[in-house]
């Protein structure tokens, strides 16, 4: 019986995890270049042998694993703004903090900071190789290539202004989500790489969340149907627990 409502009791905190999940993912639909996480579950090891002395009884059940982030691409949609900047492949925009620290998004919302240099929504510089941008540059001469190349207008001629460079990594699924679509290499992600394979830079788009309302909406349903399920085996176990107590009087 106490197995029963152990297994019950994990059920629901695992369901309302994803219930959590879900809820975060359906808030950021219109959030560009957010990543839709997935919860993974795992079963809690059952075993019918007594404790040993000293030993905790073993439980059944479910638990929660972790979450993943899915990097399935976006839709691409154009904004005709010369500092939204879409990945059309694999890779990732590197943002410095104000730590110094370099992580890593796929948000492509820009604007020109006070300083003439790139920032994101959030505040967060861009990374652009050999950036020399002159005060009081029009943004609406800006032109960003294929290949990362970043050009303005000066008088008739364009000028250089620096180079985006987009980094991949091997298994982005084991980056680590820091907030604000930024995302942190690991050990299991591995290090950033900056050679060819990264994808081309589409100037005037923005990558819309990869979230799928409709499978969502299903996944939220299925959730709360299972945490309904858990909340009736406690209700059960509880009543049969109830009914035992009183037969010793």
């Amino acid at each position: 019986m106490l197995r029963a409502l152990w297994a019950a009791a994990s059920g629901m905190v695992a369901q309302q995890t994803a219930v959590d999940v879900i809820s975060h993912n359906l808030a950021n639909v219109n959030t560009p270049g957010f990543k839709a996480s997935r919860v993974e579950f795992g079963d809690v090891v059952w075993s019918a042998s007594p404790p040993g002395p000293g030993q905790v009884s073993p439980g059944a059940g479910v638990r929660v694993v972790g979450t993943r982030a899915s990097f399935l691409p976006g839709q691409l949609e154009e904004t005709g703004q010369p500092l939204d900047l879409a990945i059309h492949g694999p890779g990732f925009f590197q943002v410095e903090l104000d730590t110094g620290e370099i992580v890593y998004t796929r948000s492509g919302s820009f604007h020109l900071g006070p300083d003439g240099r790139l920032y994101t929504s959030e505040g967060h510089r861009l990374v652009v190789s050999g950036w020399n941008a002159p005060a009081g540059v029009d943004v609406a001469s800006i032109r960003v290539h294929a290949d990362g190349r970043v050009q303005a207008q000066s008088g008739d001629t364009l000028r250089e202004l620096g180079r985006i460079v987009l980094a991949t990594f091997t298994n982005p699924a084991g980056l680590q989500a820091v907030g604000g679509g930024l995302y942190r290499k690991t050990d299991a992600s591995g290090e950033p790489r900056t050679d060819e394979g990264a994808g081309e830079i589409w100037q005037g788009f923005l990558e819309r969340a990869n979230v799928q309302v409709v499978e969502e909406m299903v996944g939220l349903i299925l959730a709360q149907r299972a945490y309904e399920m858990n909340s009736k085996v406690v209700q059960a176990a509880d009543d049969m627990l109830g009914m035992a107590n009183n037969l010793r009087r």
